[in-house]
Order: C-alpha cells, then structure tokens, then sequence
C-alpha cells in the first residue's frame, strides 16, 4: 500500500538528533553541505517499514540526512560493500511502500567522488 509523503512524515513522527554523528563521513557531508549553505536536518524521522497487527511499528529505517530544498533523503553508507545488503533491502522496502519519497544513498565511492569533485579529497 502507497502512501503520501506527508503520511509518512506523520506516521513516523520526528527525531530527536543524535549528536555527535554516528560516523566522521556524516559529520563531514554535514559540514560540506553547511558550506554550500544547503540546509539538512539528521536523521529526521523513523520511517515505518512494518507494523504489528495493533499498528506498533516493528521495524524501521532512518535515512541519515534529509535535504529540505530538494525535499530529497540522503543516505550514506561509507561502511565495506559487503555489509550495505541490508540497508539497500531497507530502502527498497521504504521504496516500495512510499513511492513519492526522494531518496539517495550514497555509497563510498560516490561519497569519495563528490568530495574528489569539490576539492575536499585529494
């Protein structure tokens, strides 16, 4: 079943951020992103990817960063290929079930290469 975007920010509700960030590579997007002066709030929400029969949430998924002028989620994943299955199992299912969300997840070497391209990488 589909939902809105506005149902979906709704359903899961907001999240407190959590500081510092969980890993150097989001601090350091984080910082990218304010000297371009993009605003970015961290891990916004907790998006329900499946409920118990009395509507709970059982699981979820929290996209890293989400980009409010793009209306664009971000998700980065500098952690080795090996261990990336299960998270890009998690952003089909939110995929499948919200279909008007933007969403990008930015592996390592994407991650590398935008920074190679702004010079903060050499």
């Amino acid at each position: 079943m589909a939902s809105s975007s506005r149902e979906m920010r709704a359903s899961c509700g907001p999240k407190v951020p959590s500081m510092p960030f969980a890993h150097e590579s989001e601090a350091e997007l984080a910082r990218f992103l304010d000297f371009y002066r993009v605003e970015w709030h961290y891990e916004p929400v907790a998006v329900a990817l499946k409920r118990r029969p009395d509507g709970r949430i059982f699981k979820s998924f929290i996209p890293d960063f989400y980009l409010p002028e793009f209306d664009l989620y971000v998700e980065l994943t500098t952690m080795k290929q090996s261990l990336v299955t299960r998270k890009n199992g998690k952003i089909r299912k939110m995929r499948s079930l919200y279909p008007d969300i933007n969403i990008k997840i930015l592996y390592r070497r994407d991650y590398r290469k935008l920074l190679f391209k702004f010079g903060a990488l050499q």
